[in-house]
C-alpha cells in the first residue's frame, strides 16, 4: 500500500506567507486537497449509499484529490468519468482470481533500492510514493514505498546502480509522482545523474499537471530548462474532461522548456470505453499540446478488476477510433506482462 514520506520530504517550505490576493502555491492547494469521500459526495450533491462507498476500500487505499479536479467533476452525475476514478467502492474489496499485489513484476526487476529495470536500455527509478490525486485503479497501490524509495541516502545507491550499467543510456522519473518533490530534492537527484556520462535522455512520467497544474511554477521550469538531457514528459489523462485552461497552460509552459509532451491513458470500463470517449480524450489533449502516446490494458492488480475491459472489446474501440482519427492521433494499445521485453501490443 502507498505509505507517503512527511510532507516536509515532499513539500518547499513557504519562505513567506502569500500575500493577499495572491494566487495560492501548489503545496497549499495539494495540502487542501479532499480526503473524506463525504466532503467529495456534498460537494457533487451526491449520496454515498447510492454509490457504493465502503470504507474498508478507504482504509486499504485514502482517497486523495485535489480541489481543481473535483471542479472538473459534473454536479449530480454518479457516473462522471473523473469521480469514478477516484471514489473507493466496494467492487474494491472483490477477490478475482488472476488480480494480484503485484501484476507487472516490479519486485523481480529490481536492480536496486528504488531502481526497476524490465527493459534494455532504460532503468525506472522510484522517486518518490506521494501523489497528488489516489487513483482507483492504481497499479502500484499495495506497492511498499517505504522500502522501496530511490531518495533514500541522498539518491546515492539508486545513482550507483545506474552509473555502473553502460547499457542504461535512459532514467524514467516515475513513482508515486516525481513532481510531488520539492524542485530542490529533484535537482539534488538530477545533478547527481549529470555525473553519468552514458545518459542520453530523461523521462518524466506525471499526473501533477494535469490534476494540480500550479505545480508548473517558475521554480520547476528553470529546473527543466536547465537539464543536459533531451527530456519526455509523459503526463496521464484518461478523459477529455480532465483538461480545462488551467492544464493547457501548465501544457504550455511545459512545452516551453522544449520537452516532448506525450500522453498515457488507461482503458478504463465506465470512464473511457467508448470510441466517443477516446476521440475526444485524443482531440483535447493534442489540442494542449500533447501527443497521444499509449491506451494502456489494465494492469490486474487486486482492487481494481471493476475497471477492467476486455481485450475484444479494446480492439474493437482502437479499430473504430482509426477509422474516425488521423494516425498520430490514436494511441497504441498495449499491455505490460512480467518478463516482456517490452509493452506487449494489444
Amino acid at each position: 500500500m502507498i505509505t507517503a514520506g512527511p510532507l516536509s520530504m515532499q513539500l518547499s517550505a513557504f519562505p513567506r506567507p502569500p500575500s493577499p490576493g495572491a494566487p495560492m502555491r501548489w503545496q497549499q492547494l495539494w495540502r487542501q486537497a479532499i480526503r473524506d469521500p463525504q466532503v467529495l459526495l456534498d460537494r457533487l450533491g451526491l449520496e454515498a449509499a447510492t454509490l457504493g462507498v465502503s470504507q474498508a476500500a478507504l482504509a486499504q487505499f485514502a482517497l486523495r484529490v485535489p480541489e481543481g479536479f473535483v471542479a472538473r467533476m459534473r454536479a449530480g452525475d454518479p457516473a462522471d468519468p473523473l469521480l469514478r476514478q477516484v471514489l473507493p467502492i466496494n467492487d474494491e474489496m472483490q477477490a478475482v482470481p488472476g488480480f494480484s499485489f503485484d501484476a507487472v513484476g516490479d519486485g523481480a526487476a529490481k536492480k536496486a533500492t528504488g531502481v526497476i529495470q524490465k527493459y534494455r536500455g532504460r532503468a525506472l527509478l522510484v522517486a518518490t510514493g506521494s501523489c497528488a490525486i489516489n487513483c482507483r485503479y492504481c497499479f502500484r497501490r499495495h506497492f511498499d514505498y517505504g522500502a522501496e524509495n530511490a531518495a533514500k541516502g541522498g539518491w546515492q545507491e539508486a545513482v550507483a546502480a545506474i552509473a555502473a550499467d553502460p547499457d542504461i543510456d535512459e532514467v524514467i522519473l516515475s513513482g508515486g509522482d516525481p513532481l510531488s518533490l520539492a524542485t530542490h530534492k529533484l535537482a539534488e537527484l538530477t545533478d547527481a545523474l549529470r555525473r553519468i556520462p552514458h545518459l542520453r535522455r530523461l523521462r518524466l512520467h506525471t499526473r501533477l499537471p494535469i490534476v494540480l497544474p500550479e505545480r508548473v511554477d517558475d521554480e520547476l521550469l528553470a529546473w527543466l530548462h536547465g537539464l543536459p538531457w533531451p527530456l519526455a514528459i509523459v503526463v496521464h489523462a484518461n478523459h477529455a474532461n480532465e483538461f480545462d485552461t488551467g492544464v493547457d497552460a501548465a501544457m504550455a509552459r511545459l512545452r516551453g522548456t522544449g520537452a516532448q509532451l506525450l500522453n498515457q491513458a488507461v482503458l478504463l470500463r465506465g470512464v473511457n470505453d467508448s470510441i466517443e470517449a477516446l476521440q475526444a480524450l485524443s482531440e483535447r489533449s493534442f489540442a494542449a499540446g500533447v501527443l497521444p502516446y499509449y491506451l494502456h490494458q489494465l494492469d490486474r492488480v487486486e482492487g481494481v478488476a471493476h475497471f477492467e475491459v476486455d481485450d475484444a472489446r479494446a480492439k474493437a474501440l482502437i479499430a473504430g477510433l482509426t477509422a474516425r482519427l488521423s494516425g498520430y492521433l490514436v494511441p497504441k494499445l498495449v499491455r505490460e506482462l512480467p518478463g516482456d521485453p517490452s509493452k506487449r501490443p494489444v
